[in-house]
């Protein structure tokens, strides 16, 4: 293994420099011509049930330099060529790491690696240099078709170039819970016509230009207030409320033709009574109505195996063999792997799991790396990277999105846009440990624009008498300027704010001093402060929220979101104000 491991290498640093060589042109259609039915029969018929069963599990790594020697790259090469993995998840790393080791990967495997990776705000959500968007949410505030496509383009082009042949997006779920603790801003909103619009569009432009789309969590992740990474959430409504919510993007989808479709951990007794059977487990859901009513004839994938909607009521390859007979095709990052693998193999010989369904299972996979073009060719082309990767159109895509997004919701006292110049205390809240600097963009930028700023942060552990302080110190401005900061993060349980940071706005909210307040993620918070009387959302709290939104703080781009949610008992959704006195770029 070890040999195979260092030819592998050789030949791509031998290939990377020959500079000289002819470019071949990576495939950008997800066409299956002759060619590609023939490859993936012929294969199909060679393989051995070890090989057939590898390519139905997908594991996680992370895209950093490796030295030939290291460990990690040795234990990648065990899965690949010992257990004939079919694909890996990428997480996090650079571009040119990122192209290289899917090279190395790539020339170790007997057969083609399904690379894939969770790219919901562009390619620059796990790799740093590529282009990154906002949020889904954010372009649901734009309502803007085009901006949805552009991303699903720029995606796709980033991402082959760097060898990432699949995205885990678009979020499809209708976030129509305010509490749902881990779908909120990563969906484009709660109109089930409005999110299966943008989502059609973002769906073109991934899979137009050679990257599979993934819609995701099946059957909607949207009306649930706990989080199926710590527990088995449940969707309570009836069939007829999922027919005309939850299901109407994923029938969207499937009639723009995403390619695969992701499976949830959560109960919905409507669809399958059985207790605690999460739906990537049964078979009403992922087969009769995924494949025979809604015929979806693409790959289905798991949501990861690893989260606590499964894992607290299954064993790992209890977990996969239910899954398989189900009629999910590929499982991602199953823990206890190799038990996992040995349990599939068991189940077929002992007749729990038919070859006909493995068969089936393995035939979609090949499909999809045929017409990806891996038959053809599995490599990228590094020379190239420089040239695809964050270019400065994409980037200008991104900006717009970013701006077009921002969201006026509250300007009762005409307080927008600000003076430049004026006095300003900003407060910078993170609700999250950790994050004590949280806002520093967002108040290097107000400080270019004001010239007198006091800046105050705090974080989920900065303690009463630090408030206090602020709150003294802060009188002599013309202006308090809070910003709210709170991940949307897996296992928290929560994208709520700190109660003190709550009692802060409404002791602001009191005082005759003008206030406004900037949610950098969930639209709801104004639920814990209505008597604010300026708010706008950025949706996000990435460095190029916290850009756009002093800008649009300043009047220096006009507000041109509208609210994709309803903010309850406040504001409807497509609510957003025009304040006057806006200075719009030309």
């Amino acid at each position: 293994m070890k040999k195979r491991l260092a030819e592998a290498l050789a030949l791509s640093l031998v290939l990377a420099a020959l500079s000289t060589c002819a470019r071949e042109q990576t495939k950008t259609d997800l066409s299956f011509d002759p060619s590609a039915s023939h490859w993936v029969s012929r294969t199909l018929s060679q393989m051995s049930l070890e090989q057939k069963i590898g390519q139905m599990i997908g594991l996680r790594y992370t895209s950093r330099f490796m030295n030939q020697d290291s460990a990690v790259l040795e234990e990648l090469s065990r899965w690949v060529v010992g257990h004939h993995i079919g694909g890996f998840i990428q997480v996090r790393g650079g571009v040119f790491e990122t192209a290289v080791l899917t090279n190395t990967l790539q020339r170790m495997a007997d057969l083609p690696l399904l690379i894939a990776s969770d790219l919901e705000r562009g390619a620059g959500n796990q790799i740093e240099g590529a282009t990154l968007f906002p949020p889904a949410m954010s372009i649901g505030a734009t309502g803007s078709e085009d901006l949805a496509y552009a991303m699903g383009r720029i995606t796709a082009i980033e991402a082959r170039a760097v060898g990432i042949h699949m995205t885990y997006a678009p979020v499809v779920d209708v976030n129509s819970n305010p509490d749902n603790p881990i779908i909120n801003v990563r969906s484009f909103g709660e109109d089930p016509e409005d999110v299966s619009r943008l989502a059609a569009a973002f769906i073109r432009g991934c899979q137009e230009n050679g990257l599979i789309a993934t819609a995701k969590h099946f059957p909607g992740h949207g009306d649930t207030d706990l989080d199926s990474h710590s527990v088995l959430p449940a969707i309570t409504g009836d069939r007829e409320r999922l027919d005309r919510v939850e299901l109407v993007p994923f029938r969207a989808s499937i009639e723009a033709g995403v390619r695969a479709i992701m499976s949830a951990h959560l109960r919905l007794p409507a669809l399958d009574p059985t207790p605690d059977l999460p739906a990537t487990l049964s078979f009403p859901i992922m087969t009769d109505l995924l494949r025979g009513e809604l015929g979806f004839q693409g790959l289905s994938v798991t949501d990861a195996l690893e989260m606590r909607g499964i894992t607290g009521l299954y064993t790992p390859p209890q977990a996969a063999v239910k899954a398989v007979q189900a009629g999910v095709d590929m499982l991602l990052i199953p823990p206890e792997t190799e038990e996992v693998i040995r349990g599939l193999i068991r189940a077929v010989e002992d007749g729990k799991l038919s070859m006909s369904r493995v068969d089936s299972a393995v035939k979609r996979i090949l499909e999809v790396k045929a017409r990806l073009g891996l038959h053809r060719r599995r490599t990228v082309d590094l020379r190239q990277l420089d040239t695809l990767v964050g270019a400065r159109p994409h980037l200008e895509q991104a900006r717009r999105a970013f701006e077009d997004s921002i969201t006026l919701v509250k300007n009762e006292k005409g307080i927008l846009p600000l003076a430049a110049g004026a006095k300003i205390a900003l407060y910078a809240l993170s609700s999250d440990p950790g994050e004590y600097y949280a806002g520093r963009t967002f108040a290097r930028e107000v400080q270019e624009r004001s010239g007198r700023l006091s800046v105050f942060y705090a974080d989920a552990f900065t303690g009463e008498e630090f408030f206090q302080r602020a709150i003294r110190t802060s009188r002599a401005a013309d202006i308090r300027v809070v910003a709210l900061f709170s991940r949307l993060a897996d296992s928290k349980g929560s994208v709520g704010l700190k109660q003190r940071h709550i009692r802060l706005i409404k002791e602001f909210a009191r005082d005759p001093q003008p206030l406004v307040v900037i949610s950098f993620n969930s639209p709801y918070f104004l639920r814990r402060f209505p008597e604010a009387d300026t708010y706008f959302c950025a949706y996000r709290h990435a460095d190029q929220n916290q850009v756009a939104a002093a800008k649009a703080l300043f009047g220096e781009i006009e507000f041109k979101g509208r609210l994709p949610i309803s903010i309850p008992e406040l504001f409807p959704a497509g609510h957003g104000v025009r304040p006057a006195g806006s200075r719009p770029e030309e």
